[in-house]
């Protein structure tokens, strides 16, 4: 009788193109996926894979299992929904996360999702958007929470939260209430997310003026850097206000106030869509439940003491 756990191997072979990669993202070895897709075959009765030294590619009998497999898995994920059985969620959830939710409901999720489905782990790495999104697309991963939406017919985006960019400085720099000019801003180093993401260019672009000198931009990938040099006064710290609530207040970091504007981050969950995304879709269900919880609708523009 076939098997769900053959089936998800097959369809995964089918769709990267090689055992490898399907050991890869199956955690597991390629014998063990040679001898799930041989049990298959022979169950089958056709050979569903052919193999060549470029890429492994279904054959036309392999197709049509493809279109059978998906339908069964997807059944059983729909069955599972219904179900609501917390004991039904299992194994390994692979998930990719941008540092600004690590610095803010990161934690409570983790904690909902062990008390929601204690069979369900979560294998968490951090990365910058662009990164998560390749990530996503080569299927190394399964879910992300990134700067999105992600623009992609293959990708299921579901918004999470938008967060307010503000400009932090620590007070010993001596900037005061005042509202501040571009020109007055450029005075000091800026410091903030790193080269090739979408809030680095943002604010490259506010100060890309012909009127004002190169200004030191300094960009580091990890956002406890970025508060701590800001903290340490060795610039002004653009970022999401949300990851330094502690420090406004206790008065490490003061907002400034500025005439300048920069769009607020919007953050999304982010999927291949698949048969079989129940758990993935539970997950970003619960993150989307804690991030709106905690989502930070309008920001003062006047600095906070």
């Amino acid at each position: 009788m076939v098997d769900f756990k053959a089936l998800e191997t097959f369809l995964c072979v089918a769709t990267l193109g090689s055992f490898r990669a399907a050991a890869q993202k199956l955690n597991t070895t390629q014998p063990a996926i040679s001898q799930r897709i041989a049990q298959l075959e022979r169950e089958i009765g056709v050979e569903l894979l052919q193999r060549d030294r470029r890429a492994t590619l279904p054959t036309p009998s392999g197709r049509q299992m493809m279109v059978y497999a998906e339908k069964l898995i997807a059944l059983r994920s729909e069955m599972l929904a219904a179900l609501g059985e917390r004991s039904a969620m299992r194994g390994v959830l692979r998930l990719g996360v941008a540092e600004t939710i690590v610095h803010t409901w990161l934690p409570q999720l983790i904690k909902r999702v062990n008390q929601a489905y204690p069979n369900l782990s979560l294998e968490i790495e951090v990365d910058i958007t662009p990164n998560l999104r390749a990530r996503l697309l080569a299927q190394e991963i399964e879910l992300a929470f990134l700067i999105g939406p992600l623009p992609a017919s293959t990708i299921r985006n579901r918004t999470l939260c938008h967060y307010p960019v503000g400009f932090l400085a620590s007070p010993a720099l001596g900037l005061g209430t005042e509202m501040l000019s571009v020109h007055d801003l450029a005075k000091f180093p800026i410091i903030t997310f790193p080269r090739k993401t979408q809030p680095y260019e943002n604010v490259r672009s506010l100060f890309n003026r012909p009127e004002i000198p190169p200004i030191r931009l300094h960009a580091s990938a990890s956002l406890a850097t970025v508060i701590h040099m800001a903290i340490e006064g060795l610039g002004i710290a653009v970022i999401p206000t949300a990851i330094v609530e502690n420090e406004l207040a206790d008065r490490r970091l003061q907002l400034l106030s500025t005439d300048l504007q920069i769009a607020p981050l919007t953050f999304s969950a982010s999927w291949l869509a698949s048969p079989d995304t129940v758990a993935i879709e539970r997950v970003a269900e619960l993150a989307s439940q804690l991030a709106q919880a905690g989502r930070i609708v309008d920001v003062p523009r006047q600095a906070r003491h």
